[in-house]
């Protein structure tokens, strides 16, 4: 399984033969921009929590240049259906399907959708992976909430994407509670830096993860870890 980070919570995962790639934001986040090209964004899936812009700028773009299938909720699927995306599977919360790299299941987040222009985007989701190389969860935008126990409980989860920018989302204090709860072997962060209201001490933000018994893992644009 290799995981490259292409900024804010866009995350291209590579695993059973399958490029996957989470909430397309690119051309309007400053720092990257200049780094990530569009053969970067090259995948077979784009999984998309919500219809916020910042997670689906790059929804028609990567369409047009790769017929990526689009994966997500039901209302933000259809939106883009209506777009001119063809290769759509519309979803819903505690709904599973399988796919080519395993099976998917989408799972609440707290946090508000609509879509970018202003039209009802469904609630928002999490996406948790089960692939034969591992099990990823995908957290989207979110608070800190109880549910997230229970992932920890039903599922060996190896990698989770935390967002950690505050603001929008929970921090990485309340992250790191959800780390210790979702028994992640390991923590990436998302969702933060990209704007001022989301930017984070990062110092700070790894030593909140040390105090709950976790290690927080901060990738720089495009970096690539694998697990």
């Amino acid at each position: 399984m290799t995981i490259q980070y292409l900024g804010h919570s866009c995350v291209l995962v590579e695993v059973n033969n399958c490029k996957i790639l989470f909430d397309p934001f690119v051309w309007g986040n400053p720092l990257a921009a200049d780094k990530v090209s569009m053969q970067d964004l090259r995948c077979d899936y784009m999984l998309v929590s919500h219809g916020h812009q910042d997670h689906v700028a790059e929804v028609m773009s990567v369409y047009q240049y790769c017929e990526a299938e689009l994966v997500g909720v039901f209302e933000v699927s259809r939106w883009f259906a209506q777009k001119g995306v063809k290769r759509v599977t519309s979803m819903n919360i505690g709904g599973s399907a399988q796919f080519d790299f395993g099976k998917l299941t989408l799972v609440p987040a707290a946090h508000s959708s609509s879509m970018p222009d202003g039209s009802y985007g469904g609630v928002a989701a999490g996406f948790i992976l089960q692939t034969p190389e591992g099990t990823l969860y995908f957290a989207g935008d979110t608070g800190l909430f109880f549910d997230m126990q229970y992932f920890g409980e039903r599922y060996d989860i190896d990698v989770a994407f935390l967002p950690i920018g505050g603001h929008y989302t929970m921090d990485a204090a309340d992250a790191a509670i959800a780390a210790r709860w979702l028994k992640a072997k390991y923590s990436i962060g998302m969702h933060y830096d990209t704007f001022e209201p989301i930017r984070i001490d990062k110092q700070q933000a790894r030593a909140a993860f040390e105090a709950e018994g976790q290690q927080l893992y901060l990738l720089s644009i495009k970096e690539k870890v694998s697990f």
